[in-house]
C-alpha cells in the first residue's frame, strides 16, 4: 500500500536526504519519495504503519511529517542567542535553526550569515574573507606564473636554478593558501561527505586536495610513478598552480557573497536612522528631553518644527503638516490636526504640536516596517548555483570512475599493478577537477555587470540576474518611479487671460514664504517663467486650508474650497467644472482669490516621466503583468494607471499592503519583481524575487533592492531583462567549457587507450585541457562586452 503525507520544514536536497534516509529505515516501508517543491513524500509499506512511528523516526530532527497541509500548526522557531548574535543558513537547510557563532553551515556549507549582531558585527565575515583573499592572492599568483613559464619551451627560468627546486617552490608557496586562506573549503568538504549532501566544496575539496596531494607525493618519491607520468628530465608533473587558483577563485565567490549580505544588513541600519533618539516629554506642564526608550504609553510629547515624531500617537494640541513619504511614498505632507494620527519617523513641517503616546517601541510602524524588512531579507535564499547542481552528479560519477579505474588497473593491469591503479585512479580526478568552473560563473557575472553599469543599471549579485530573466510579473510604485516624484505646476488658469502673469506673480510672492511642496512649485513655475516675486504682508497659514497675504494693497487668498468658502468666496459653475476634471484627473487643484473674489486656478501635478509609457509597453509585449501600487487616493491612481497603460492598479497602499501581494503572488507561484523608490516600498523589494529601487529613491529603498536604476528610468527594466537573458545564456556556455575538455580527458584518465595503443594521460595534456578550458571561459565571458541590450 501506499500514502502521501506532507512533511514540514524541508528546504534543500539536504533535508530531503535526511528525511529519506530516516524513514526508509522504518520496518516494512518499501519505499520512500520525496517531493521537495510539494513537501510530499509518497510511502510505498508492506503493511499499515501508524502516524506515530513515522513522527518517532523524525523526533530528534526539525521536521515533522502529517496527513495533510492544514494539519502543520505554526512552530515556535528554535534560537540560540548570545552577546555576539544570532546566525542561520541562507539556504534554510535546517529550517529556521540559528546558531550562536558564525561557521559554515554543516549540511550545505554555506557561511552562515547574522540575524541581528552589534554594529560591524556583520562586517567581520566580510573583512576576515578579505584578508584571507589577499593572503591567497599574494602566493597564488607567483606558483601560477612559474607553472605558466614551466610550459614554454627552453624556460629560462631553468638557468636561474634546476626544475626540482622550483617544484618545491611551488610547494612552499602553496602551503599559506591550502593551510590557512582556504582550509575551511577542506572542512566543508569532509563535511559534506560525512552528511552524504555532496555539494560545490565536496568537488572543491576533492579534486584541490588530490591535485595538492599528488603533486607532494611526485616531488617525494617520483620513481613510484611509471614513465607516462613524468617529464623528461624524469619529475613528476605537479599541480600546485592547478590546487591554489581553483580555491582562490572559489574564495574570492565567497567574498563577494558576504559582500552582499552586509548590503542587505546596511538597509536595516538606514531605517534605523529615520527613528529619533530623543522626545521632549511633557511633566507637570514642564517640557524635559528624554530618551525614547523612557516613553511610555499616554506620555504627552512636544514635537517641534522639522523634527521626528518618535513613537505612534494621536495630535492631541495644534495643527501641523508632516511629511509622511516613507510610509506613503507620496511627496506632498499630509495636513493634521486635533485627534489625527501620526508615526514614528515622520517628520513635522514648521508648526509645533503635542501628541499622545500609543504606541512605543517594536509596536511602532517604523519598527513594524524594519522587521518586515528583516524577515523579508532572511526569507529570500541564495540560489542553488547551477554549478552545485552540476556537481550533485558529476562529483558522484567521477568518484565512482576513479574507484572502477583503481579495481580495473589493480586486477588486469601491468606490474607494478598497485602503482599503476592508484596513478590512474589519481589521474581521472586531477583531469575531472575542473579549474574552469570556478571562473564559468564569476567572470561572465563581474564583465555582465560591468555592462549593466554602463548602462545605469547597478547589479547587487549574482542571483538578481539569473532572476530576472524568468520574471512574469512587475509591481511598480507610482510616485518616483512612474512620476518624476515631486510637484510641479502644469499650469495656471486665469479668469482674465490677460492679467495670466500677475496671477502667477500674485501666487508666487505669497507662497515665497511657505514651506509647502506646492508652494514652492508655484514658485518654482514664476522663476522658470521668468517672473520675479514681490514683498508681501501679513502673511498667514491655515493647515489643511491654504494661506493668505497681503500684496499690492489687495489680499491674496490661496487654498482649497474650505478657505474660500470660509471667506464666502464663490465660484461660478464654468469653473466649478474645470476644477472637477482636473481634480478627477488626479491633479492637485489650490484656488485663488483676490479682495474676495475667484480670480482662477494652479493644475498641480506629479508629471509622469517620458520613459514610462514606452517602457510599460515593452515589458507587457515580453508576457509580463505590470500592477502599480500607490498610497496615493483613488482618482490620481486610476488617471496614471490610465495613461501609461497599465489595468491592474491598487491605491492607498501601505508597506504591508504591498508586502502582503507580493507575498500571495509569489505563493501562487508568479516569479516577482518590485520596483519603488520609498522607504515605503523597502520590506517588498526585500521579499520579491527582484527588488529593483530607483537610484534617485531613498537609500533604505537601493539597500533593500538587488537593482538599482541609477537615472529612476524604467527603460532600464528591460535593458536589465535583456541583460540577464544574455548573461545566463554566457554562464551555461562557460559551464560548457569549463566541463568539456575535461570530461574528454576522463576516460583517456582512465586508460581507455592503453590496452590498444600503450597511451596513458600525459600530464602535460591534462594541464593543456585546464589552461584551455580557462582560457575559453575567459574569452566568451567577455564577449559580454560587446552585446547591445538597448531593446
Amino acid at each position: 500500500m501506499t500514502h502521501t503525507y506532507i512533511v514540514s520544514e524541508m528546504t534543500c536536497n539536504g533535508c530531503k536526504s535526511h528525511v529519506q534516509k530516516a524513514l526508509s529505515e522504518i520496518d516494512n516501508v518499501e519505499s520512500v519519495v520525496i517531493d521537495l517543491e510539494t513537501k510530499e513524500a509518497e510511502i510505498t509499506m508492506s503493511k499499515h504503519i501508524d502516524m506515530d512511528v513515522f513522527k518517532a523516526a523524525l523526533k530528534d530532527s526539525k521536521y515533522g511529517i502529517y496527513h495533510s497541509k492544514e494539519d502543520i500548526k505554526p512552530t515556535k522557531k528554535t534560537v540560540v542567542k548570545s552577546s555576539s548574535g544570532v546566525y542561520y543558513c541562507p539556504m534554510h537547510c535546517e529550517g529556521d535553526k540559528t546558531y550562536d557563532k558564525p561557521m559554515a553551515c554543516p549540511v550545505c556549507g554555506m557561511d552562515l550569515v547574522a540575524i541581528e549582531s552589534k554594529e560591524g558585527e556583520e562586517d567581520s565575515s566580510y573583512k576576515n574573507l578579505l584578508k584571507k583573499f589577499w593572503i591567497a592572492c599574494l602566493f597564488t599568483l607567483p606558483i601560477f606564473s612559474i607553472a605558466m613559464v614551466e610550459m614554454i619551451p627552453n624556460n629560462s627560468l631553468h638557468k636561474i636554478m634546476p626544475k626540482l627546486y622550483w617544484n618545491w617552490t611551488q610547494f612552499v608557496l602553496s602551503l599559506p593558501v591550502v593551510f590557512y586562506a582556504t582550509w575551511m573549503f577542506f572542512e566543508r568538504a569532509y563535511s559534506s561527505i560525512v552528511r552524504r549532501s555532496l555539494n560545490m566544496f565536496t568537488l572543491i575539496g576533492i579534486g584541490a586536495g588530490v591535485a595538492w596531494s599528488f603533486s607532494l607525493i611526485g616531488m617525494l618519491i617520483p620513481s613510484s610513478f611509471p614513465d607516462q607520468f613524468k617529464s623528461p628530465d624524469g619529475s613528476v608533473h605537479i599541480y600546485f598552480e592547478a590546487a591554489t587558483v581553483i580555491l582562490t577563485l572559489v574564495l574570492l565567490g565567497q567574498l563577494l557573497e558576504a559582500r552582499a549580505h552586509s548590503r542587505t544588513n546596511s538597509a536595516i541600519k538606514e531605517l534605523l536612522k529615520m527613528a529619533p533618539n530623543t522626545a521632549f516629554k511633557i511633566e507637570n506642564g514642564v517640557e524635559i528631553e528624554v530618551s525614547v526608550e523612557d516613553i511610555a504609553i499616554g506620555d504627552l510629547l512636544r514635537v517641534k518644527p522639522g523634527s521626528k515624531i518618535p513613537v505612534d500617537g494621536i495630535l492631541v494640541d495644534g495643527e501641523s503638516s508632516i511629511d509622511e513619504s516613507m510610509i506613503s511614498g507620496e511627496p506632498i505632507p499630509v495636513d493634521k490636526i486635533k485627534g489625527a494620527s501620526v508615526s514614528s519617523g515622520t517628520i513635522n513641517g514648521t508648526q509645533s504640536f503635542i501628541m499622545k503616546a500609543e504606541k512605543i517601541g517594536g509596536d511602532t510602524l517604523l519598527s513594524q516596517i524594519i522587521h518586515m524588512v528583516n524577515n523579508a531579507s532572511r526569507s529570500r535564499a541564495p540560489i542553488q548555483k547551477l554549478a552545485d547542481t552540476i556537481s550533485g552528479y558529476f562529483v558522484p560519477i567521477v568518484i565512482l570512475v576513479s574507484i572502477i579505474t583503481f579495481a580495473v588497473w589493480f586486477i588486469f593491469g601491468p606490474e607494478p599493478k598497485f602503482v599503476y591503479a592508484f596513478v590512474n585512479a589519481i589521474a581521472v580526478l586531477i583531469i575531472a577537477c575542473p579549474c574552469a568552473l570556478g571562473l564559468a560563473t564569476p567572470m561572465s557575472i563581474m564583465v555582465g555587470v560591468g555592462k549593466g553599469a554602463q548602462s545605469g543599471i547597478l547589479i547587487k549579485d549574482a542571483e538578481s540576474l539569473e532572476k530576472m530573466n524568468k520574471i512574469d510579473t512587475l509591481i511598480i510604485d507610482k510616485t518616483g518611479t512612474i512620476t518624476e516624484g515631486k510637484p510641479s505646476v502644469e499650469k495656471f488658469v486665469s479668469k482674465d487671460i490677460d492679467l495670466l502673469n500677475e496671477l502667477i506673480i500674485s501666487v508666487a510672492s505669497v507662497n515665497q514664504l511657505s514651506e509647502h511642496p506646492l508652494a514652492r512649485a508655484t514658485v518654482e513655475f514664476a522663476s522658470k517663467q521668468g517672473l520675479k516675486p514681490m514683498k508681501v504682508e501679513k502673511f498667514q497659514s491655515f493647515t489643511g486650508k491654504g494661506v493668505q497675504a497681503n500684496y499690492n494693497d489687495q489680499q491674496i487668498l490661496i487654498g482649497n474650497h474650505k478657505l474660500l468658502e470660509e471667506n464666502r468666496i464663490t465660484i461660478s459653475e464654468e469653473f466649478n467644472a474645470q476644477i472637477k476634471k482636473e481634480q478627477l484627473k488626479g491633479k492637485t487643484v489650490p484656488l485663488v482669490a483676490i479682495n474676495g473674489l475667484f480670480v482662477g486656478f494652479i493644475v498641480i501635478s506629479d508629471a509622469i516621466k517620458t520613459s514610462s509609457i514606452k517602457a510599460i509597453q515593452l515589458l507587457r509585449n515580453k508576457g509580463i503583468h505590470v500592477i502599480m501600487m500607490t498610497g496615493d487616493n483613488e482618482y490620481t491612481a486610476r488617471a496614471v494607471a490610465e495613461e501609461v497603460g497599465i489595468q491592474d492598479y491598487e491605491f492607498s497602499c501601505l508597506p504591508q499592503d504591498k508586502l502582503n501581494r507580493v507575498d500571495q503572488l509569489k505563493n501562487d507561484g508568479k516569479k516577482v519583481a518590485m520596483v519603488g523608490d520609498g522607504i515605503n516600498d523597502a520590506p517588498a523589494l526585500a521579499l520579491s524575487d527582484v527588488g529593483i529601487a530607483m537610484g534617485t529613491g531613498s537609500d533604505v529603498a537601493i539597500e533593500s533592492a538587488s537593482i538599482t536604476l541609477v537615472k529612476g528610468d524604467l527603460m532600464n527594466i528591460v535593458k536589465a531583462r535583456t541583460l540577464s537573458e544574455k548573461v545566463m545564456t554566457n554562464i551555461r556556455q562557460n559551464l560548457f567549457f569549463a566541463l568539456f575538455y575535461n570530461i574528454i580527458g576522463i576516460p583517456v584518465a582512465a586508460g581507455i587507450l592503453y590496452p590498444a595503443f600503450g597511451i596513458l594521460l600525459s600530464p602535460m595534456i591534462a594541464a593543456l585541457a585546464m589552461s584551455f578550458s580557462s582560457v575559453s571561459v575567459i574569452t566568451n565571458a567577455l564577449r559580454l562586452k560587446t552585446i547591445t541590450i538597448n531593446n
